[in-house]
């Protein structure tokens, strides 16, 4: 009986947590210049946590390097928002 028991609730917990959807697996529309500048933010922040990161173990030029390419990123990001932005005033 015991046994049953388990394997039920096991057999449900699976299922539960398979049925349930994940908060990162829906696409983000990073077409317009909002999502341009909401991808610069979250690129800003992943570079604070890759240095963070690093840091923590002692690995300060790594860290530097991978803050770098993410701030590299964000700048990107919100240069593509800009221009989006400039073109739709202009229109």
């Amino acid at each position: 009986m015991r046994r049953k028991a388990k394997n039920f609730l096991m057999i449900a917990a699976l299922a539960l947590s398979l049925s349930l959807p994940l908060g990162g697996t829906a696409q983000q529309n990073n077409n317009t210049a909002t999502g341009q500048m909401k991808g610069s933010g979250s690129e800003v922040g992943k570079a604070g946590k890759s240095m963070a990161r690093h840091a923590k173990h002692g690995r300060m030029v790594k860290g530097g390097k991978h803050f770098g390419k993410h701030m590299g990123r964000a700048g990107r990001h919100f240069g593509r928002g800009t221009k989006k932005a400039v073109k739709h005033v202009i229109k």
